[in-house]
C-alpha cells in the first residue's frame, strides 16, 4: 500500500482566504446599507410615470415632478417643520442633562454611582409601546399632549442613555491632572471644565447631538400616538401610507433621509476626532 500525503496550507493562503472573506463580508454589508437609499433616490428624483413603470430604472431621470408633488402636499410642510422643531429640542436637552451627567459620573463619587448607570441603561429596556399609554394619559393631565415640548420630552428619554454614556467615555479620557493645572492658575471647577475640558470633549457632545437628532428625527411610534394636529414627517407619513401613491412615498422617504446624512457629513469630522480621543 502506498502512502497518501496531504499537504498542509500554506500560511500565505490561509491568510489570502481571510482576508477575501472579510473584504467580502464588507462588500455585502455596504450593498446591504446603499441599495436601497440608492433606489429611493432614483425614485424621488424620476417622473411618477417612471417610479409606477416596469423595468425599473438604474439612474434617476433628474425629473423633479415628485418632489414637487410631495412638497406641495397639503400638511406636508407643517409637519417637516413640527419635525424640525422637536429633533433640535431633543438634541439641546440630550446634550444639556446628558453631558453634566456624564461629566459627574467621571469626576465624582457618590452613594448610588454604579445603580445610577445601570438606571441610565434601564431606560431603554422597556419597550416604548409598554409606556405609550400611560404617558398619554400623564401628557393629557398635564397639558403636554399633542405639542412640540411634550414630544420632545420622550424623544429626550430615548436619547439621553446615549448622551450619557458616550459623554462619559470621553470625559475618562481627559486626565484630571489637565483640570487641576488650571484650578492651580486660577481657574475654579466650572471656569475649568468650560475652557478645558469641553474643547476637548467637543467631538464626543457633537457625536452625542448627531445620535440625538437621527433619534428623534427617525421616531415614528410616539409621534402618533401622542399627537393629532402637530404631527412630525415620520408620523404624517406613515398616517397617509396606505392611501399615498409611490411618488409621494419616495419623496417622503427622501426626505426623510436626507436631513440626517446632511447632519452625519456636516460633523464628521468631530466623528473622527472623537474615535481619536476615545482611542488615547
Amino acid at each position: 500500500m502506498s502512502d497518501v500525503t496531504i499537504a498542509a496550507p500554506r500560511e500565505e493562503d490561509v491568510h489570502r482566504a481571510g482576508r477575501f472573506v472579510f473584504w467580502a463580508g464588507i462588500a455585502l454589508l455596504v450593498l446591504w446599507v446603499l441599495v436601497p437609499i440608492w433606489f429611493l433616490f432614483v425614485n424621488a428624483l424620476s417622473a411618477p410615470s417612471e417610479v409606477t413603470s416596469f423595468p425599473k430604472r438604474f439612474w434617476p431621470s433628474f425629473d423633479l415632478a415628485s418632489l414637487q408633488f410631495f412638497w406641495n402636499f397639503q400638511g406636508v410642510t407643517a409637519a417637516l417643520w413640527n419635525s424640525v422643531k422637536v429633533a433640535v429640542l431633543t438634541m439641546v436637552l440630550s446634550i444639556g442633562m446628558g453631558a453634566p451627567a456624564g461629566y459627574a459620573l467621571t469626576r465624582f463619587d457618590f452613594p448610588g454611582k454604579e445603580f445610577f448607570r445601570i438606571l441610565v441603561i434601564m431606560t431603554r429596556a422597556f419597550p416604548l409601546p409598554l409606556l405609550a399609554l400611560p404617558l398619554a394619559v400623564m401628557f393629557i393631565r398635564t397639558g403636554l399632549d399633542d405639542t412640540v415640548l411634550g414630544l420632545a420630552l420622550v424623544h429626550t428619554m430615548l436619547a439621553l442613555p446615549f448622551a450619557v454614556l458616550i459623554t462619559f467615555s470621553l470625559f475618562s479620557g481627559i486626565p484630571v491632572e489637565l483640570e487641576e493645572a488650571a484650578w492651580t492658575l486660577g481657574c475654579n471647577r466650572l471656569q475649568a471644565v468650560i475652557k478645558v475640558v469641553l474643547p476637548l470633549a467637543l467631538p464626543g457632545i457633537m457625536a452625542s447631538a448627531v445620535f440625538a437628532f437621527v433619534i428623534s428625527w427617525n421616531e415614528v411610534f410616539a409621534a402618533a400616538v401622542l399627537t393629532i394636529e402637530n404631527r412630525t414627517l415620520t408620523a404624517f407619513l406613515l398616517q397617509s401610507l396606505n392611501v399615498s401613491p409611490l411618488p409621494l412615498k419616495f419623496a417622503g422617504g427622501v426626505a426623510l433621509v436626507m436631513p440626517a446624512l446632511i447632519f452625519i457629513f456636516a460633523v464628521r469630522k468631530y466623528l473622527f476626532a472623537m474615535w481619536g480621543i476615545a482611542n488615547r
